[in-house]
């Protein structure tokens, strides 16, 4: 891959630019009704996600390092990887997005664009690249029956 920066570390550091964001910039600020509710509905879903999604790669005896896509030994495609390619990086985003919210700053919605933008950049295409070398033909044919993030 041509970045090794792991995706755990991207996530910090957008969740980071959204704190300074929230308490610097002097705008955009918003509450509502049942807020907190939705934060904890997005980060019960989140832990979920990202919990099932181990749970397929360990049960499959594949590597869970996104920076070495070349030690995967298995194409892990059940589960919830029946619907999403990338359900690891959608549980990141569904707690940046509950970070966001938590937060109160409408602004942030444009750094949690920025992950999914940087992460589809400099993480997936990548991955998708070393995997379609791995696998081949049915590499290919799963990514256009599944969708990369939802």
């Amino acid at each position: 891959m041509r970045l090794k920066v792991p995706p755990a570390l991207v996530f910090l550091v957008f969740g980071g630019l959204m704190f300074v964001l929230d308490r610097f910039l002097p705008f955009g600020n918003f509450d509502f009704f049942g807020r907190g509710h939705l934060v904890k509905g997005l980060l019960f879903l989140s832990v979920g996600i990202g919990a099932i999604s181990l749970f397929h790669f360990f049960r499959a005896g594949t590597s869970v390092d996104p920076t070495l896509p070349s030690r995967t030994s298995t194409l892990v495609t059940n589960g919830l990887y029946g619907f999403s390619r990338n359900p690891m990086y959608l549980a990141l985003l569904l707690i940046l997005l509950a970070w966001g919210i938590w937060l109160g700053n409408a602004f942030n919605t444009l750094l949690a664009a920025g992950f999914v933008a940087y992460m589809n950049r400099f993480q997936i295409i990548p991955e998708e690249e070393a995997l379609t070398k791995l696998f081949g033909k049915e590499y290919l044919r799963y990514c256009m029956n599944v969708r990369r993030w939802f």
